[in-house]
């Protein structure tokens, strides 16, 4: 059994390292993201004010700028409005993260959860039809359960027909914007996606308490003039761009050449700063405008999601470099025959003795090849092939212990052998 182990081991390393092709999900075939997916993420922001909103859903798109300005966020506590925006305009970030300085409290928010971030701008630029649904959906469950009201902080508007209603959220004096606080598993009733349930941010500071039990809470308004500058276009699903606003708080750079007053965002790839992106649709249309071949393959992930998958092993005790080497030659065919002798035997009949000790081998290197998964970017679909790894190597000692079952007799020996062969997966982002 220990050959059988170390054989399958090198393997898995293998095809994490893309040595054997045939052994890896394609990145074509990641998913896109679920509903459940799309109701956790948009859950905490969904009630923001427009103008806030759709800078949140822009600045994700650039999550590398984003975790700099949380830093400077941190660096510059009493900086904010417009005049923490024109602090950095020398930065090199996206525009739209430069606005989100205004609003530190946001910034903390964001900072908090990166991974939510970056998921956050792969579900909009793969999907800005489903974000802005979702955050339709959302505004009307928060109003039915009577927790979005016009106060005096914000102005909640109903627009369209009875099978059409938009949702709109505005501050109730344009240049001073409260950010509201909410329990999302409250404010929106009870939450119907238990596998998924929303991020809460309660932040301690900004006029709030350490919670807001019922409700929408709001702290301290933010003095804007030009810091925000977009705004949801929900019937489009897209994002506009007040001009006038944008050159105003962009005065030496990034300035916009259009005789519009409004225009439509779009993503720039060239301040993506090489973060993968998710889904083949916009590696298509976004990586390809990327100059140079190195660029452009950093932005198809690949070689980011093989760092993060050696990264994920060495963390296990699995040297990558080191396993490689033991692959070539000899010791990759030793590692071949293993399994191959093993799966023989195992359509002989041969392992069901061996079916307790297999199945707790079998346990752990789920558990490791499951950890390790979990570990890496979701994204990364090589990861998910060690999931699919384990829940087959699991498979296999069952039926070797539903063969030992039949000969002894005894079903309690079958039962046994599931148990040891059985795992579960923790879902969440």
């Amino acid at each position: 059994m220990k050959k059988l182990t170390v054989g399958i081991r090198m393997l898995l390393v293998a095809s994490l390292l893309g040595l054997f092709p045939g052994w890896t999900m394609a990145a074509d075939e990641k998913p896109t993201f679920s509903q459940s997916e799309l109701d956790q993420m948009m859950a905490p922001i969904a009630l923001y004010p427009d103008s806030l909103l759709s800078q949140i859903l822009m600045a994700s798109t650039y999550p590398a700028d984003v975790a700099d300005a949380v830093e400077w966020s941190k660096a510059n506590p009493k900086q904010e409005g417009d005049a923490a925006v024109t602090a950095v305009k020398d930065k090199s970030w996206d525009p739209s993260v430069m606005s989100l300085v205004a609003f530190p409290q946001v910034l903390a928010m964001m900072g908090e959860k990166p991974d939510w971030v970056q998921n956050l701008g792969d579900a909009f630029l793969a999907d800005p039809n489903g974000v802005m649904d979702t955050a339709q959906e959302l505004r009307k469950k928060a109003k039915e359960e009577g927790n979005l009201e016009t106060t005096k902080e914000q102005t909640v508007t109903v627009e369209g027909t009875a099978s059409e209603k938009i949702i709109v959220i505005e501050p109730a004096n344009p240049k001073v914007v409260y950010v509201p606080v909410y329990n999302p598993t409250v404010v929106y009733g009870t939450w119907w996606w238990p596998s998924y349930p929303p991020y809460y941010y309660h932040p301690v500071g900004w006029g709030f308490g350490s919670a807001v039990v019922r409700g929408i809470g709001f702290g301290i308004g933010i003095g804007i003039t030009n810091a925000l500058w977009g705004g949801c276009n929900w019937r489009n699903h897209s994002v506009d761009i007040n001009v006038n606003r944008y050159n105003n708080i962009n005065v030496n750079r990034n300035r916009l050449d259009v005789n519009s007053r409004n225009t439509n965002w779009q993503h720039n790839a060239n301040n993506r700063k090489g973060v993968p992106y998710r889904d083949k649709g916009s590696r298509d249309r976004y990586a390809k405008n990327i100059g140079g071949a190195d660029k452009r393959k950093d932005y198809r992930g690949r070689d980011a999601d093989r760092a993060k998958a050696q990264a994920a092993l060495k963390d296990r005790g699995l040297d990558p470099a080191r396993e490689r080497k033991q692959l070539a030659g000899a010791g990759g065919d030793r590692a071949r025959d293993s399994v191959n002798r093993a799966n023989r035997e195992n359509a002989a009949g041969k392992l069901g003795n061996r079916a307790d000790k297999g199945g707790a081998a079998s346990a752990k290197l789920a558990d490791r090849s499951g950890g390790a998964a979990r570990t890496g970017n979701r994204g990364n679909s090589a990861l998910r092939d060690v999931g699919n790894a384990g829940r087959t190597t699991r498979d296999f000692n069952r039926g070797s212990a539903s063969m030992r079952a039949q000969r002894s007799g005894g079903g309690r020996a079958g039962g046994g052998g599931m148990r040891s062969g059985g795992g579960g997966g923790l879902r969440g982002r």
